[in-house]
């Protein structure tokens, strides 16, 4: 793969010459811009990143984590583009600057978490548990393709991310850099074999029904493929992937702290390998707050992280564009070792923490619920027409009204139509979820 290629500035729908008119933006600028804006990640305020949001501190949301992951990468993308352009000079003839190929990563890495559902990975597991278990849900199967039926029977954030992003419903219209770089995994949920060897195969990375943007994208990007079904990541994807990787094995683990499931002694021994030469526990008896010492303690860490992924990524970019290198870089860095601790840490005494563990269970029931009642109804009325009944009629007035309800029916392929039901619900916030659970459940009433 040529970097040339791979930071072309164009975008799905535009017309052969097309010349952006914008001056004081980058294209990739403009990408960042329109995702701010957006309301798919507005939403992400209200989405649970690890906690349930507490009364009596602070911790992230999707919200502020994705801002804090753009960051990251944002600093991750300029300083690979400076390695980039004094390797490449021919690049500095396009017009690229190592600002835009930042910008590239900043934007990409805001939107890496826009398809997750409510309650976090839960969410995304419970929407797959209906599809696959769920008499509301299996019902479905005989009326679906084999290959659709995979990405039913296994919800994936990121191939939803892709879906909205590339949506007209949602007008953003990106880059296609922008879209090859947000791709961690490209490739669809149903493949022949999965090489598990290869990192950008753990997940996929687009539903069925998107299958030809991917292909129109990679196309202009020059990607190439590593069997018929997979594509090579776009090199920046890693970077994409750092940011994250960075930010939520140090911020989850500050959250952690804050909220006291981990103390601020074992918090400190954490990081402190990370700092190496730079961690002084002298500055830690100087009169400020545990939460004053924690930032500076998380700030150091991040950006030593940073150095070591821009450094490996040197490295490896030229076997990332042959599609020989394919692993996470904070797997590989010289502070691999010290995150690994981190993240048992995490999974002992955060992740399976009782607030957690609550959080999931009240998010299974919940999307469960509410697939199942707006599921059965829409099956109801195209599929079982004998059986559709004025509580039917009733949930499906809840439905947005952009909703498609025309053409449907027994010889129809649903597969369409289950997409929809699944942005609508994979779309809410937790608290919308949660509220328009009790309601069409009859727990609550609106007012109440």
């Amino acid at each position: 793969m040529k970097w040339e290629r791979l930071l072309a500035r164009g975008r799905f729908g535009d017309k052969p010459g097309f010349i952006p008119t914008q001056v004081a933006r980058s294209e990739f600028e403009v990408d960042y811009d329109r995702i701010i804006f957006s309301a798919p990640f507005r939403n992400l305020q209200d989405k649970t990143q690890v906690f349930p949001l507490p009364e009596q501190a602070f911790v992230h949301t999707r919200l502020t984590h994705s801002l804090e992951v753009s960051s990251v990468g944002r600093s991750l993308g300029k300083a690979a583009g400076e390695m980039l352009l004094e390797k490449y000079p021919q690049l500095i003839k396009t017009g690229v600057t190592p600002f835009e190929i930042g910008a590239i990563v900043a934007a990409a890495a805001l939107t890496h978490d826009i398809g997750n559902p409510p309650f976090g990975h839960a969410g995304e597991e419970a929407i797959s548990d209906f599809f696959k278990f769920h008499p509301a849900g299996k019902c479905w199967e005989t009326h679906v393709r084999t290959e659709q039926l995979a990405d039913l029977h296994s919800f994936e954030g990121n191939a939803q991310g892709f879906r909205m992003l590339v949506s007209k419903q949602f007008g953003l219209k990106l880059t296609y850099a922008t879209l090859a770089a947000f791709t961690k995994y490209p490739r669809p949920s149903m493949i022949a074999q999965r090489d598990i060897a290869r990192r950008s195969q753990k997940k996929y990375g687009f539903f069925i029904n998107q299958l030809v943007d991917f292909e129109q994208m990679g196309a202009v990007l020059g990607m190439q493929k590593s069997s018929p079904e997979c594509w090579y990541r776009h090199p920046l994807a890693f970077l994409v992937e750092a940011a994250d990787d960075i930010c939520y094995s140090i911020i989850d683990l500050e959250d952690g702290c804050t909220l006291g499931l981990v103390s601020f002694e074992e918090t400190v021994t954490l990081l402190a390998p990370i700092l190496k030469d730079k961690f002084d526990p002298k500055k830690l008896e100087e009169p400020r707050t545990e939460t004053q010492n924690l930032g500076a303690l998380r700030a150091l860490a991040i950006g030593e992280l940073i150095q070591e992924c821009v450094e490996v990524f040197s490295n490896y970019e030229e076997s990332m564009c042959k599609g020989n290198f394919d692993k996470a870089l904070t797997d590989i860095i010289p502070s691999s070792k010290f995150l690994q601790k981190i993240t048992e840490v995490s999974v002992q005494k955060i992740y399976r923490s009782q607030i957690v563990l609550e959080k999931e269970a009240a998010g299974f029931q919940v999307l469960e619920g509410l697939l199942e009642v707006f599921s059965k109804a829409l099956y109801h009325q195209f599929y079982d027409p004998e059986n559709f009944s004025g509580k039917d009629k009733s949930i499906l007035r809840l439905l947005p009204e952009d909703f498609p309800m025309k053409g449907w029916g027994a010889e129809v392929n649903p597969y369409p139509l289950l997409r929809s039901l699944v942005d609508f619900i994979s779309g809410m916030t937790d608290k919308y979820a949660l509220n328009l659970y009790r309601r069409v459940k009859g727990i609550s009433f609106p007012g109440s």
